[in-house]
């Protein structure tokens, strides 16, 4: 198993050096002296972490009298390519934590936010074994198709603002497929992106708190990128990027486009409050002004979705005119 982890460009390694300098020039063959000279290390070492980026993936050609000449970078969410070019202040710059097979992103970034991993770290991986959603449902993730991603965050926020994370989480993931691809994605309240009706993308959101404070916010993401097939039962509710237009996306583009999108929205919600994040959450819900069957642990509430209250809860209006303020359940469209 490939494993790495990225710091910031303050603290950036010979291999993460030698890699963007290889980029620059790709497709050009370049001497393993003039590396050895550029990098300030032996070339030994040039040798050494050219010998670890082909283990990664990364196609390099080497010839006598000629050196070394990048021709292929690999299709995986590798921790440089995810940092290349990325467009953000913090989320992804402060750490980014790398294995090609993990339990659960969500359980790695958990276990790192108690250890005091700072805000903006991301846990990414090529394939979950141990997959989560809601309620401890599992998560099909098949190796290479997804994005399965975990970032860490420390919101000075009261508690109970803690749910309109998942919201902002969808807008952002939302944004960013419209963004990359040509999908029309629609936010089902709580935690579901879905295109035509389909779930293209699960959130799971944990916290840990006590009764005045956040410690920490794990907002994970599973995204159906080139998935192609689909357990028996889940081809009816499920699909992908790839299966709504024919053709294979790139997972680094997306994910580094909402994590950008992510950040701009938490910032703007830390910051000015959750008004223009709300209105866009509105924008793209398909669940104001529908009937809905809302399946609880121990009860069961039928009723038409009105309105999303000021801490992100669900309103529906029952029959009688009664209201209803749910904060989790399983959902049921009537249309």
């Amino acid at each position: 198993m490939v494993c790495g982890r990225f710091k910031g460009k303050s603290t950036v390694a010979t291999r993460d050096e030698l890699l963007k300098y290889l980029r620059e020039h790709e497709g050009k063959w370049i001497s393993g002296e003039a590396l050895s000279n550029r990098m300030a290390v032996s070339r030994s070492a040039v040798w050494k972490q050219i010998a670890r980026l082909r283990q990664e993936g990364y196609v390099i050609r080497s010839a006598p009298n000629r050196g070394y000449a990048l021709s292929e970078v690999p299709e995986l969410l590798l921790p440089a390519e995810i940092a290349e070019g990325l467009n953000t202040s913090v989320f992804g710059k402060q750490d980014i934590v790398y294995e090609r097979e993990m339990d659960s992103t969500n359980r790695k970034a958990l276990g790192l936010a108690v250890l005091g991993a700072p805000e903006g770290t991301l846990v990414v991986t090529e394939k979950q074994t141990g997959g989560r959603g809601r309620r401890g449902r599992s998560w099909f993730s098949p190796s290479g198709k997804g994005i399965y991603a975990s970032l860490i965050l420390r919101p000075k926020l009261a508690p109970h603002e803690a749910p309109k994370i998942t919201l902002l989480t969808g807008v952002a993931v939302a944004e960013a497929l419209m963004a990359v691809t040509p999908l029309k994605p629609a936010i089902k309240w709580p935690n579901d992106i879905l295109v035509d009706g389909r779930k293209i993308c699960g959130i799971l959101t944990e916290t840990s708190m006590e009764m005045d404070a956040i410690h920490h916010v794990v907002v994970g993401v599973g995204i159906n990128v080139n998935t192609r097939k689909f357990p028996d039962e889940l081809k009816e509710i499920a699909t992908s990027v790839c299966l709504e237009t024919g053709r294979v996306f790139d997972r680094v583009l997306l994910l580094k486009e909402f994590l950008g999108r992510f950040e701009k929205h938490y910032w703007d919600f830390l910051t000015s409050g959750f008004g223009s994040v709300e209105k866009r959450w509105r924008e793209l819900a398909v669940i104001l002004g529908k009937d809905v069957t809302v399946h609880m642990i121990d009860t069961t509430w039928r009723g038409r979705a009105v309105e999303l209250d000021r801490d992100g809860a669900l309103i529906i209006e029952e029959k009688n005119g009664e209201r209803r303020r749910i904060y989790s359940g399983d959902i049921q469209i009537h249309e």
